[in-house]
């Protein structure tokens, strides 16, 4: 009977051991293990290697927190009520859309996720059409269509991570994914809505092919406006520094003029001629005596004198003598001219004597 006893006793260690180490228990990366003690919660574990108290003490539910779950929202399902599809929403100028989208989510609380809603899923899909109706019923049917459609998904998510944390689902929405027609009118005014927005992408193309050309054009003008303004302001510096100039020789000639008149007058017509006949090549001489016009073709003059240099520097003589020179300008008479003091003294002499 003592050994009997004690093989029982040796039995119930090792079942003991054997129920001990049943409360050991591994959790993976990305998961996390909530403990229940008679069917109530006890704690949360990480992941790595776990021990608790063997059933039917103590039990653990394995919960996968960083899975990116997801759910869609917006059903083609006819409501007899009303005869449209479940994805059917009223906007505030009391029009009608269809919205379907997705939404993705992971849990962030799994205690939460496990006990404080008994069908998390169905929750998340009942805020997202809680939300996505608040929102849309906040908007005009041409925002929700064009303008602010891009806004839609922000504006519920930030709504429906609202709701869930009231509730204590223990959720965290990741993001609301519109699909590529997610928001539509009723199928009886699609036409009429599609050519709508083909025409506000064509207002936008127009608008953008605008600008572009605003963005070449008015830089162009802009320069050439600058260099414009730089050439008027280098040809006013230019004629107020030559008018100041003029005015300024005007004054020096005047005093030299005050101080000798006759001989600043011969000086001036000297220059005056000087200027004159400096880029004349042939000179016509009216002769007021015998009535004949004197030739002086300059240019044929300096071309001959020139040659007969070269030709008298290649036989060692001097440059030719004035018998050389064309019987029409050996002796030319003087050239006068009505500008010439002289040929106005000599006329009121003239004048003088007839009287």
């Amino acid at each position: 009977m003592k050994n009997a006893g004690i093989g029982i006793g040796l039995i119930a260690v090792v079942v003991v051991l054997i129920w001990l180490f049943t409360g050991f228990f591994i959790v993976q990366e990305g998961q996390q293990a909530v403990i229940t003690q008679f069917g109530k919660y006890h704690s949360t574990v990480g992941a790595g290697f776990n021990w608790r108290l063997p059933y039917p003490i103590q039990r653990h539910e394995i919960v996968v927190v960083t899975q990116i779950r997801s759910v869609d929202v917006g059903r083609d399902t006819i409501i007899k009520a009303t005869g449209l599809r479940d994805s059917a929403m009223l906007t505030e100028d009391e029009n009608i859309v269809e919205i379907k989208f997705a939404v993705q989510y992971r849990l962030n609380d799994a205690r939460a996720y496990l006990f404080e809603s008994k069908d998390p899923s169905a929750a998340v899909v009942q805020a997202a059409e809680t939300a996505v109706r608040e929102v849309v019923g906040k908007m005009k049917m041409d925002m929700a269509l064009a303008e602010e459609r891009d806004q839609i998904g922000p504006r519920v998510r930030v709504l429906m991570q609202t709701i869930l944390d009231r509730y204590k689902v223990g959720v965290e929405i990741v993001a609301i994914n519109l699909q590529q027609s997610g928001v539509r009118p009723p199928e009886q005014v699609q036409a009429a809505f599609d050519d709508v927005l083909r025409a506000g992408q064509e207002r936008e193309r127009a608008k953008n092919e605008a600008q572009a050309y605003a963005n070449d054009v008015v830089p162009r003008a802009v320069g050439s406006a600058s260099r414009l303004k730089e050439e008027a302001d280098a040809y006013k510096a230019r004629i107020v520094a030559q008018a100041q100039g003029d005015a300024q020789r005007f004054s020096s000639v005047l005093t030299e003029y005050q101080k000798a008149p006759q001989v600043t007058r011969d000086r001036m017509y000297t220059d005056a001629m000087q200027q004159v006949y400096t880029n004349v090549t042939k000179v016509m001489v009216e002769s007021r005596q015998g009535s004949n016009l004197l030739y002086l073709p300059i240019d044929k003059i300096m071309q001959m004198t020139a040659q007969d240099g070269v030709a008298a520097s290649a036989n060692g003589s001097s440059l030719p003598s004035s018998g050389n020179l064309p019987s029409a300008v050996t002796q030319p008479p003087p050239v006068t001219s009505p500008l010439d003091p002289r040929t106005r003294d000599a006329s009121r002499t003239r004048e003088r004597e007839t009287r």
